[in-house]
């Protein structure tokens, strides 16, 4: 099973939705979301060495592999997560990911049907399914920080994490500094709001 590959990149002109890893001179085939394929076309051109975390399908319906490619680690569990949900395969999955994982996921977080109807494929049916198959599963994503920005200097990612813990998942202030402080103690050695986010969730999850 192929779970992370690191090779050359090598853009596939004839489809906006995958891209070609040469990896020790063997080519992966690899289907790409469109939100991840944007950053990589900002950031990276054809020839670039490029590192993909890759969910492997294969079933007795799809017997061919399907590889799909994530920039982070969160991206690709929040997608084989995306995948559980009935009806929706892989494939279907990857035209259905248009948006950053953030957005959908506080959309599934606060059942908002309407948000969910805008991706590629979805209607009122798969929204109302991906809704009651995820809902309070995907909390954690919700948490996300925006890949695009800068990331924040250590005296602001606390407050960012804070202020997403109260605003988007409703705990109180004083519950959310806590829940803050306890991961902090847990691993003194966070430095972004990306592993707070896993840490609290670690701790919660206990």
């Amino acid at each position: 099973m192929i779970s992370y590959l690191k090779g050359i990149l090598r853009f596939n002109h004839a489809y906006e939705d995958r891209l070609t890893m040469v990896v020790n001179g063997i080519g992966y085939d690899i289907l790409i979301p469109a939100y991840v394929m944007n950053r990589i076309k900002r950031s990276n051109s054809d020839g670039d060495e490029l590192e993909l975390h890759v969910s492997y399908n294969q079933t007795e319906r799809q017997p061919k592999p399907v590889l799909v490619g994530f920039q982070s680690p969160l991206d690709k569990e929040f997608f084989e997560l995306f995948i559980s949900v009935e009806d929706i395969g892989p494939a279907a999955a990857v035209k259905a990911l248009t948006k950053a994982v953030r957005e959908i996921a506080r959309s599934i977080e606060d059942k908002d049907s309407k948000a969910l109807k805008q991706l590629k494929g979805i209607g009122e049916r798969k929204a109302e399914k991906i809704i009651a198959t995820l809902k309070g599963k995907v909390a954690k994503y919700a948490l996300m920080p925006e890949v695009e920005t800068a990331p924040p200097v250590a005296e602001d990612f606390t407050k960012e994490v804070e202020d997403v813990l109260v605003t988007q998942l409703g705990h109180k202030h004083l519950e959310a500094r806590e829940m803050i402080e306890e991961a902090i103690k847990r691993n003194p050695r966070i430095s972004s709001s990306e592993e707070l986010f896993e840490e609290v969730y670690r701790g919660q999850n206990k």
